[in-house]
């Protein structure tokens, strides 16, 4: 196996949905300037999400709208003119 392939600064991080306020947590090496205390009294880098397993329409069979900065309406505003 090659050395140095693989990241060697894996620690435990929340992952948020900001969606529907799910968390879990995880270990990963991304970083992030943000923290959160974590259910069992710890600080952890805190990473959000737009979309996750509890809110993705495959997972959760539920068609849902997701629009998170006017995509939507700009593409209407920019093709209703033709």
């Amino acid at each position: 196996m090659k050395k140095d392939l693989h990241p060697s600064n894996y620690r435990l991080v929340v992952f948020k949905d900001m969606s529907n306020d799910y968390s879990f947590i995880t270990k990963s090496c991304i970083d992030s300037r943000e923290t959160t205390t974590w259910e069992d009294g710890n600080e952890y880098p805190l990473i959000k999400l737009e979309i996750s397993h509890t809110s993705h329409p495959f997972y959760t069979g539920k068609m849902k709208l997701v629009d998170t900065a006017g995509r939507i309406d700009k593409f209407r505003s920019r093709y209703n003119k033709k």
